[in-house]
């Protein structure tokens, strides 16, 4: 899936929602894809200061999910370009 795709996605989402996130996880030299599911609890776009040697005046943002999990843990996710977000239908209860 396309960042435009996901991003269209991301801005349909209300709590309550379930979604799977396929996402590249880098640690060192090491990376692998891991899937995240998981019920919406909020999403933001939030500011962060990550990118190094950039002047203070210049605004950078991510797309962050909050999702709750079966047992209630919460977890937050930040989109990126090598992430692959699907909304999934709801469970019956």
């Amino acid at each position: 899936m396309t960042a435009p795709e996901n991003l269209q996605i991301f801005e349909q989402l209300k709590p309550g929602d379930r979604v799977e996130l396929t996402h590249e996880v880098k640690v060192g030299f090491r990376q692998w894809n891991t899937v995240t599911q998981g019920t919406v609890v909020r999403t933001e776009r939030r500011r962060h200061g990550l990118h190094y040697d950039r002047n203070r005046d210049d605004k950078v943002f991510s797309d962050v999910i909050v999702l709750s999990d079966e047992e209630g843990a919460l977890t937050t996710v930040t989109l990126d370009e090598f992430t692959d977000l699907k909304k999934l239908t709801a469970e019956p209860s």
